[in-house]
């Protein structure tokens, strides 16, 4: 079965007599009379943007129940049991019926929708309870069908929301422009996110022996397209020793066969990588450091762990899934390529690399950027990048760069990779750019919360 017929699987059985167990839950629940705030997230990425204010209200109103819903499989399967929440579940689909019944079973107080969430029902139901409702970190562009000649029900849906906390001066520009006027610019509660888990990031010893004094690439979250490109850079730099020592051989008649043979014919996926002069002399810098890959696919499932081992082929590698014993180190030492096969320790990785690729851009959308540039790393990505205000920012400011193919991809990867003086100045910026946007969450707090604690 593949990913997306197991998604569809999971979307499906989520949804059976979802709403019975959700009454059975509540029903059991001995925190019946609590107030509770309903926090409602698209996915995993929208999750990542809720958990601080739902860390920082837990922290300060401890007695309040909170309650998560998803509408993803993948989101959800990933923060089920995430401790800091009383219940989580699938949202039911945005009926009349669902909402009434669903907001009756939880009986919500607030209710914080993220980003991109807009459900009908569940919004006119809650205006009609009386129940304030928030969007944070939103963010809206030209082309959404509220700022069209034909939107008007999608603009009395924002009318709904007693408050938008939006990420841009754009946002709320064109919100204002249709009439909407309780917005305010804040940010994006990302920032403080990944500010809060490179200041408490804990060790990874097995990527740290890994690395060790090289530099190296975390490509996070990648997909197949992804992979290929940056393991076909991968082997460019894996095989230019062997490369040189051909065109050594060649050079001194060990070998008959034109020299483009050697080049391209053996390495098919190898363009010159190496310096030739006139005399057709070629060299490696025995003093350049060592540059190893860390690979985090965005989908850990086993066919597509082995369709990337199959890509590297002759290049060593190793699963982080199976390190273990005392030989630990020894088998890090050898590989120049760590795949990380286990989910949720992403973040955590970034910290040991000297430049980042984002996985994403060649498929539906990057994935996220901040978790890497948080750490001052340089981040490359795909083309499809537009969507996302961070990304264009830090594009515009020279601290991450998009690629459309493999050509650019070697461009960017060699130029980080060789120039020192070019990659400080590319970490400096992404570390300015996340230290500078962080204080969303303490805004949104602060703006939402009641006065004192139930």
């Amino acid at each position: 079965m593949g990913i997306f017929s197991r998604k569809a699987a999971l979307f499906y059985a989520g949804r059976q007599s979802l709403l019975s167990l959700i009454e059975d839950e509540m029903s059991y629940s001995q925190d019946s009379d609590r107030e509770t705030v309903w926090f409602h997230c698209a996915s995993v990425g929208e999750f990542e943007q809720a958990r601080p204010i739902i860390e920082l209200i837990r922290e300060r109103f401890p007695l309040y129940r909170i309650v998560i819903t998803f509408f993803s499989p993948s989101g959800y399967e990933l923060r089920k049991n995430y401790p800091l929440a009383d219940h989580i579940f699938y949202l039911p689909m945005d009926t009349k019926k669902n909402a009434a019944k669903f907001i009756e079973l939880i009986n919500p107080s607030l209710v914080i929708f993220v980003k991109y969430e807009f459900w009908r029902n569940y919004l006119t139901r809650l205006n009609k309870c009386g129940v304030p409702v928030y969007l944070v970190s939103g963010i809206f562009r030209q082309g959404q069908p509220f700022f069209r000649w034909w939107g008007g029900s999608f603009r009395n849906i924002l009318n709904l929301f007693t408050h938008l906390f939006v990420q841009d001066e754009n946002s709320a520009s064109l919100l204002r422009g249709i009439g909407v006027e309780r917005v305010t610019v804040c940010g994006d509660t990302r920032f403080d996110r990944v500010h809060a888990l490179a200041q408490k990031a804990v060790k990874i010893s097995s990527v740290e022996i890994f690395c060790g004094s090289s530099l190296c690439c975390v490509a996070g979250s990648t997909w197949p397209a992804d992979e290929e490109l940056i393991v076909a850079h991968y082997r460019r730099y894996f095989h230019r020793e062997k490369i040189a020592k051909r065109y050594s051989e060649l050079k001194r008649g060990k070998h008959r066969q034109p020299k483009d043979s050697i080049r391209y014919g053996h390495f098919p996926e190898l363009d010159a990588n190496l310096s030739v002069d006139s005399h057709e002399n070629i060299s490696v810098d025995s003093h350049e450091p060592k540059f190893k890959l860390i690979i985090v696919p965005h989908e850990v499932d086993e066919n597509q762990i082995k369709k990337l081992i199959a890509l590297l082929r002759d290049i060593p590698y190793v699963r982080y899934s199976e390190l273990e014993g005392n030989h630990k180190g020894e088998v890090l030492s050898e590989a120049s390529v760590l795949i990380i096969d286990s989910v949720g320790i992403l973040s955590r990785v970034y910290r040991y690399g000297s430049f980042a690729y984002i996985g994403g851009g060649f498929g539906a959308g990057i994935h996220n950027i901040l978790e890497a540039a948080t750490y001052g790393m340089p981040v490359v990505f795909g083309p499809k990048f537009r969507k996302f205000k961070e990304a264009r920012d830090l594009t515009e400011l020279g601290g991450a760069f998009s690629v459309k193919s493999k050509d650019e991809l070697v461009e960017i990867f060699d130029k980080l990779l060789s120039d020192s003086t070019f990659r400080d100045e590319c970490s400096s910026v992404c570390a300015g750019y996340v230290a500078k946007n962080i204080g969303a969450t303490e805004y949104i707090v602060n703006s939402i919360a009641p006065a004192k604690q139930p």
